[in-house]
C-alpha cells in the first residue's frame, strides 16, 4: 500500500515547503518538505546554506528528496499496522510518522492493531506538542476517522542563512496540480518510429491497386 496523491498532497501541505536548509521548531536542520538527517541523506546541515540562486529548481530538488522520503515512512507504517487499512486511514497514518517517528510506539497503532479504531483515531492527539501542532494532529484524526482531506494551496517560504524561516507571507503557492506534476514527474518518451507511419499509407495504397486492378478485370 502506498500513499494516495490526495494523501501525498495534504501531506505536503502540513509540511510546507522551504527550498534552503532551516532549523525547525526542536532545532534540528531540516529541508524541504520537512526533510532531516534522520530519515536519509542528504544531510540538510551539510547544504549551502540559504535561498538557491533557482528558486525552481530549488522546490523540484524538496520534491524529489520527499518522494524518496515517503518510501521509507510508508514501509514503517506496513510494518508495524497488522490489520487492514483503507487509503485514508494509511494516509493519516503516514502523515503522523513522518512528522513524528513514532508509528512503532503510538498507542494509537495499538488501539488499530487491536480492532479499536476509534480509541485509535482519538489518540492522534496524544501527540500535541507543540501546541502548534494540534491542528495538524486534529486533521489528520479527522482524515483517518472520516477521510476528510484538507483543502488549498501549498506555501512555500523563504529562508535567511542563519536557517531562519519568514513565515509572514510566502513567497510562492503551488497548487495541487502544481503539486502533483512534480510528484510524478513525467518520464521521457521516445518519439515514434518514423517506418510504421511511412508504411501505414504504402499498405492502403497497394491494397488499393490491388482492388482497383481486380474491378478492371472483371469488366
Amino acid at each position: 500500500m502506498q500513499m494516495t496523491d490526495r494523501g501525498l498532497v495534504a501531506l505536503a501541505r502540513h509540511e510546507g515547503i522551504v527550498p534552503g536548509p532551516y532549523r525547525d521548531a526542536t532545532g534540528t536542520w531540516t529541508f524541504g518538505i520537512g526533510h532531516t538527517a534522520a530519515a536519509r541523506p542528504p544531510d540538510p546541515g551539510a547544504m549551502p546554506r540559504g535561498m538557491p540562486d533557482d528558486l525552481e529548481a530549488g522546490i523540484r530538488e524538496a520534491f524529489r528528496v520527499f518522494r524518496a522520503d515517503l518510501a521509507h515512512y510508508e514501509a514503517d507504517v506496513r510494518r508495524a499496522v497488522t490489520v487492514p487499512l483503507k487509503p485514508h486511514e494509511f494516509d493519516a497514518l503516514v502523515s503522523f510518522h513522518y512528522n513524528t517517528g513514532g508509528i512503532a510506539r503510538a498507542a494509537l497503532t495499538r488501539h488499530l492493531n487491536a480492532g479499536n479504531r476509534v480509541a485509535a483515531a482519538n489518540a492522534f492527539l496524544n501527540w500535541r506538542r507543540p501546541a502548534s501542532i494540534i491542528p495538524r494532529r486534529e486533521a489528520e484524526r479527522d482524515l483517518f476517522r472520516h477521510g476528510r482531506y484538507p483543502g488549498g494551496t501549498i506555501p512555500v517560504w523563504s529562508v535567511d542563512c542563519a536557517g531562519r524561516v519568514d513565515f509572514s507571507q510566502p513567497i510562492r503557492r503551488l497548487t495541487e496540480t502544481q503539486a502533483l506534476a512534480l510528484l510524478h514527474p513525467a518520464k521521457t518518451v521516445p518519439p515514434p518510429s518514423s517506418a510504421p507511419t511511412s508504411e501505414k499509407p504504402t499498405r492502403w495504397l497497394a491494397r488499393l491497386i490491388t482492388l482497383v486492378s481486380s474491378l478492371i478485370r472483371r469488366t
